[in-house]
This record gives C-alpha cells, sequence and structure tokens, in this order.
C-alpha cells in the first residue's frame, strides 16, 4: 500500500484591527512563542515567525489535511486570547478581519524565511500597504482593492 507525501510551505499574513501599532516590543517574542505552540498543537511545522507593531507573518509547512480558514481562525482567536488574558495591554487586542496566504515551493523556502525575519529592517524602508500589494501582485493573486485590509497612513 502507498503512503502519501506531500511538500507544501504556507506565508500567512493578518494584521491588527485598525492596523493600530499593539504588538509591541516587550511581548512580540512572547506571542511568537505561543503562536508557534498554537501551530505545533495543529501538527503543523513552523519554520518563522515575525512581524511589527500593526501585523505579523506566519511561514509554516502545512499537512494536506488542513483545513486553512479554521486554522487561521483558530491562530488569531487564541492569539489574541492569549494577549488579552496576560493583559500585555490595558485595552482589548483584536486582529482585523481577513488574512492572505501564499505557498512556496521548496526551493523558496530560505528566502521566505530571511524576509520574515527582517522585517523590522523592511518596514524601515516600506509601509504594509506596499508590502501586501507587492506580495499580491508577485503571487499573480486576483484581489479586489475594496476587500483589503483596512490601510491607515
Amino acid at each position: 500500500m502507498a503512503n502519501t507525501y506531500s511538500q507544501i510551505d504556507m506565508h500567512l499574513v493578518f494584521a491588527v484591527r485598525n492596523r493600530e501599532a499593539m504588538i509591541l516590543p516587550e511581548f512580540r517574542d512572547t506571542l511568537y512563542k505561543y503562536v508557534f505552540g498554537i501551530i505545533a498543537g495543529k501538527r503543523q511545522k513552523s519554520l518563522a515567525i515575525n512581524g511589527v507593531s500593526d501585523h505579523i507573518h506566519i511561514f509554516f509547512g502545512m499537512s494536506p489535511t488542513l483545513y486553512i480558514p479554521e486554522f487561521v481562525k483558530v491562530v488569531k482567536t487564541e492569539s489574541s486570547n492569549f494577549i488579552n488574558e496576560k493583559k500585555f495591554l490595558k485595552t482589548k487586542f483584536q486582529w482585523q478581519e481577513g488574512y492572505g496566504i501564499f505557498a512556496h515551493s521548496r526551493s523558496d523556502r530560505s528566502q521566505v524565511i530571511q524576509y520574515i525575519l527582517n522585517q523590522e529592517k523592511h518596514h524601515s524602508k516600506q509601509t504594509f500597504r506596499n508590502e501586501y500589494l507587492n506580495i499580491l501582485k508577485k503571487m499573480e493573486v486576483d484581489f479586489d482593492s475594496r476587500y483589503l485590509f483596512d490601510f491607515f497612513q
């Protein structure tokens, strides 16, 4: 009997509600470790997590049995609950609706990991809006600008 084999690397991006700068440096690493744990608990393989104060990038190896919308819902819900329960902020934390998810080949893995790990440097030169639009265009994703994240400049 033959086994099933797969290699699916996914780059997930989502933003803080109203794009507020709420992912503070004081708890950022703790949040990323927690998200790694959520992903491991869903039997997926974390490859890189990073971001800046208003959004997050997650790169992970995906099982072909994973249902992406439910997975993203769990990651967003559990991570926002974690921030709120730990009282990292004086106000309630929420993620914005929606997300972007992009498949990458194995040969792209090192490049995507470096891209994600260099988010702070990258965003010293480019806004999240420009970054996200560039990703959509590079990945040849058809999109309606009315349904993108709320971008506040």
